[in-house]
């Protein structure tokens, strides 16, 4: 652990990871940011066009908010899903490119995830992101909505929790927290919770013997303090009426209790129109059902207002769960070199052979 992990008073920072409107904060923003102090930033397409942007936007964000170990966060799971592309990043492969080759080779499926995720999270910490959301530990049945579709590893558990673990060690060997996704399980859903809220009507036991098994065997894989993101689903076995971002009873009983994760838990986007209400209502309301920290990606400026506004205090057990993830990160990312390139490339080779 760092002197400045020390120093850290992760209490001070208002439980929100926000989104930015454009490639550099406007002059709203850093007032704002500096006044209400976020605990983090979480980029988009929008927010980047070449490294040394992006390294500025963040450190001065990381400026503007007082905290260098700010969390910056990103969705770069490679795919259709990658936030960071060509010309100035490398193309990464979808993620069940990964759960077929395991399917043919359990070792080359693994050590091609875990070279595939050290190569991403080697180009993040390069920029100074160093929360990835991934992996993703749904797993999707027949007939779901194609919202995770190729993002899955696969369709069987036992896939799905070999390559999420592989992810979860070449993220966290670059030095970036990985964020697992999107607990208890968005595999069964038939509608795209950024459009709509899904409502799964499966039993309790099915979920519990298949959904929520990559999520128990990723919670605490060794050496690595994940965070873990919610789905807003409607799990009409666990919660009738609300969806688990906002539930107490599907936070507090299944993620935290049966699941039993007891990381960082962050709320997916409070603007996707699965979650009626504004931010600022679902932000309360998320954070009182028992989510850590809550996420807004839209950068509109009078939502944050309203929603800064609302929110209470972090709590001490948030603050103590933010602070535990960022010191188990190790104190030298291992590079990634033009070997491991080479091999990677080799693996990923053999699934189209």
């Amino acid at each position: 652990m760092s002197a400045a992990d020390v120093a850290t008073d992760w209490a001070t920072y208002a439980p929100v990871v926000v989104g930015c409107a454009g490639q550099q904060l406007t002059a709203e923003e850093r007032v704002l940011f500096g006044v209400r102090k976020p605990l983090g930033l979480i980029l988009f397409a929008r927010n980047i066009d070449n490294p040394a942007q992006v390294r500025a936007l963040i450190a001065d964000f990381r400026g503007v908010v007082g905290n260098p170990l700010a969390p910056v966060l990103i969705d770069q799971e490679g795919g259709r899903v990658a936030r960071l592309k060509p010309p100035h990043w490398p193309k990464f492969p979808a993620g069940a490119v990964f759960g077929q080759l395991y399917r043919r080779d359990r070792k080359a499926g693994e050590e091609a995830a875990y070279l595939n995720y050290r190569a991403i999270g080697a180009e993040l910490a390069a920029l100074g992101i160093d929360v990835d959301c991934a992996p993703v530990a749904d797993l999707p049945v027949e007939g779901a909505h194609d919202v995770i579709g190729d993002r899955a590893y696969g369709r069987d558990a036992e896939t799905v929790i070999a390559i999420g673990r592989a992810v979860m060690r070449g993220l966290h060997d670059a030095g970036v927290l990985p964020v697992i996704k999107h607990i208890p399980g968005h595999g069964r859903s038939h509608t795209d919770s950024h459009l709509d809220l899904p409502v799964v009507d499966t039993d309790r036991a099915t979920l519990e013997r298949s959904d929520f098994e990559p999520f128990v065997a990723l919670r605490d894989a060794p050496g690595i303090k994940p965070w873990a993101m919610t789905a807003h689903i409607v799990y009409a076995a666990l919660d009738a009426t609300l969806p688990a971002t906002l539930s107490p009873r599907v936070i507090g009983d299944v993620i935290r209790g049966q699941i039993g994760f007891d990381g960082v838990l962050i709320s997916d986007d409070l603007t996707m129109k699965a979650l009626k209400g504004t931010p600022a209502e679902t932000g309360v309301a998320s954070l009182r059902a028992g989510c850590d920290l809550v996420l807004h990606c839209s950068g509109d400026l009078p939502e944050m207002q309203a929603l800064f506004a609302a929110l209470p205090a972090m709590t001490e057990a948030a603050a103590r769960r933010v602070a535990l993830a960022r010191a188990g990160l190790p104190a030298q990312a291992r590079p990634f070199t033009e070997t491991d390139r080479a091999r990677l490339a080799e693996l990923l080779l053999s699934v189209a052979a």
